[in-house]
């Protein structure tokens, strides 16, 4: 049973409603370099209009820091929503005051409109009880479809939510089911991939983990402080030795917690950090001192698949080497595959986010084969830390 309601439960019919949504894309030169996010929107923005809603989108792009800033103006997001949408979008240049009500009140139903990026304004970040009421003004209704939003507090993110009757969108509505089978209440056993550069980036991460899944890799540069904190000499690889004492903190509180911690046993190396460099593997007690970790090994990898293979849920984050350059790629490629195998079978669950793992998952071309892939960034690590997201707790009912 879900704790929120969504667009089923709404009556959209000649309502203004006002969708909080994310379209803070990749752009250069004026030009949408990715439009992932946008595409992401489309099914709840079509509903609502298809139902007969009045559609106010509400997003902020950049950070403006509560000042105008035609640099990081909404503007030329609305003719690629309009095409992608397939029907027209308007804009308001701004998203609160004279303007945006203006074009609020003629507005038939269907339409859609997109309002100027709700950063210009300060009373978003803080979410200024005047600000809200300004918003608030403007809808009937209030949908959240920006999961990737959700960590933050913000007036379109969460103080709406207390003014208007609220809903989540398709995409949040999806991304909250799926966090739920990776983590809520998943299906046991759990395995989660954890990698990237910095354990200090990712401590809150290991130990809301340890507690919570029943095989914990470790990749990345991050493998390398947990190496050298258990005696092993890593050569010149990137790695947080003052943090060592963290790592021996996480490894015990995972055996209290019967949490099996999945370290390298083989790793790639090179001299050089850069495409085809002239590499060898070696066991991980054998790492030569002019040399840096790049990448796990194939036994690595083998141990790995068997977790996966015994594994009903995964839940990723993280790639297991430095996949950006060749040969290094080959160990998060192999283990993204075959979790996708597995998923293809319907044997497992398959969670996985963060922007480099997105991209990993797309290098292997597996990303449509996972069972969810979030594009949430932030909101998706602080839901993997086990902390409270205020745009969706103020969903609940």
């Amino acid at each position: 049973m879900t704790l929120f309601k969504t667009l089923d439960d709404a009556a959209l019919q000649g309502k203004r409603v006002l969708v909080r949504v994310d379209l803070n894309v990749p752009m250069k030169d004026g030009k949408v370099t990715d439009a992932t996010r946008i595409e992401r929107i489309l099914p709840t923005v079509r509903e609502i209009s298809e139902k007969g809603g009045r559609v106010v989108l509400l997003a902020h792009f950049g950070r403006p820091k509560g000042k105008a800033d035609p640099s990081q103006s909404l503007a030329p997001i609305a003719p690629i929503l309009s095409e992608k949408l397939g029907r027209p979008v308007g804009f308001a240049e701004d998203c609160v005051g004279p303007v945006a009500e203006g074009i609020v009140a003629n507005m038939t139903d269907g339409d859609v409109l997109l309002l100027e990026n709700t950063r210009f304004h300060a009373g978003e970040e803080g979410n200024d009880e005047t600000f809200v009421s300004q918003l608030a003004s403007l809808g009937d209704v209030y949908v959240n479809d920006a999961f990737s939003a959700a960590h933050r507090a913000h007036a379109s993110t969460e103080g709406l939510a207390h003014h208007l009757p609220s809903y989540a969108g398709r995409t949040m509505q999806a991304e909250l089911e799926a966090l739920e089978k990776g983590l809520g209440h998943p299906e046991k056993p759990v395995i989660a991939i954890v990698g990237g550069a910095k354990v200090s980036t990712k401590i809150d991460l290991l130990q809301n983990l340890v507690t919570k899944v029943d095989c914990l890799v470790i990749g990345g540069g991050m493998a390398n402080t947990f190496l050298a904190a258990q005696g092993k000499d890593v050569g010149k690889s990137l790695c947080e030795h003052d943090l060592a004492e963290t790592a021996k903190a996480i490894l015990a509180a995972a055996a209290t917690s019967g949490c099996t911690i999945l370290l390298p046993v083989d790793a790639v190396v090179a001299r050089e950090f850069k495409a085809n460099a002239a590499n060898e593997t070696v066991p991980v007690d054998r790492v030569p001192s002019d040399a840096m970790i790049l990448d796990v090994g194939p036994a690595s990898v083998g141990a790995i698949a068997e977790w996966i293979d015994k594994s009903k849920t995964l839940v990723w984050n993280g790639p297991l080497g430095a996949f950006e350059i060749e040969p290094f790629d080959r160990a998060t490629m192999a283990a993204a595959r075959h979790a996708a195998a597995r998923t293809d079978a319907h044997q497992l669950v398959s969670v996985a986010g963060g922007g480099d793992t997105v991209a990993a998952l797309n290098q292997a071309s597996v990303s449509e084969r996972f069972s969810y892939v979030s594009t949430a960034g932030g909101a998706f690590l602080e839901w993997m830390e086990g902390k409270p997201l205020p745009g969706v707790d103020a969903l609940k009912a």
